[in-house]
């Protein structure tokens, strides 16, 4: 069985990444988190979970197709937190109803940690995440946008 704890991030497709980070800082006070312009990935911190904002001119943007519209989806995917986290056990429930997967390791709210992809009936993308890996000992691991490190 598989027990969710609560939503770990939601990811946005966006054509206007200042209008819409300044709305979630703004009205809703979220704050950046991180920052992968490389690849057009913008995190936001909202509460414990995180808002990833992802232009659909970038890197990832463009992955996912049309831009938002009535013919495009807004919505990539939605992250469920899975605690206890057994990822074979997951793997082998997800089996036992004809759905494939692999555990990667993704950034999420707390860090980066096992994460596996699968999609509901509908083709909606869908993330079961795990809790952050263990910290190595002497690490330090950059959170801040200035960072450049990431």
């Amino acid at each position: 069985m598989i027990t969710i704890r609560d939503i770990d991030h939601v990811v946005l497709r966006i054509r206007d990444l200042d209008r819409v980070a300044a709305f979630y800082i703004d009205v809703l006070g979220a704050r950046w988190e991180k920052q992968q312009a490389a690849i057009g990935l913008y995190q936001l911190r909202i509460g414990n979970s995180l808002i990833d904002l992802v232009p659909v001119d970038g890197e990832l943007g463009r992955a996912g197709g049309a831009a938002p519209g009535r013919e495009g989806r807004n919505v990539d995917h939605v992250c469920f937190r899975v605690l206890p986290w057994d990822g074979e056990a997951v793997l082998a429930h997800l089996a036992g109803h004809g759905i494939q997967g692999e555990i990667v390791s993704r950034y999420g709210a707390d860090g980066d940690g096992p994460s596996i992809y699968l999609s509901d009936p509908e083709g909606n993308s869908l993330e079961l995440k795990g809790p952050p890996w263990a910290p190595v000992p002497g690490s330090a691991t950059p959170t801040s946008i200035g960072d450049q490190t990431k």
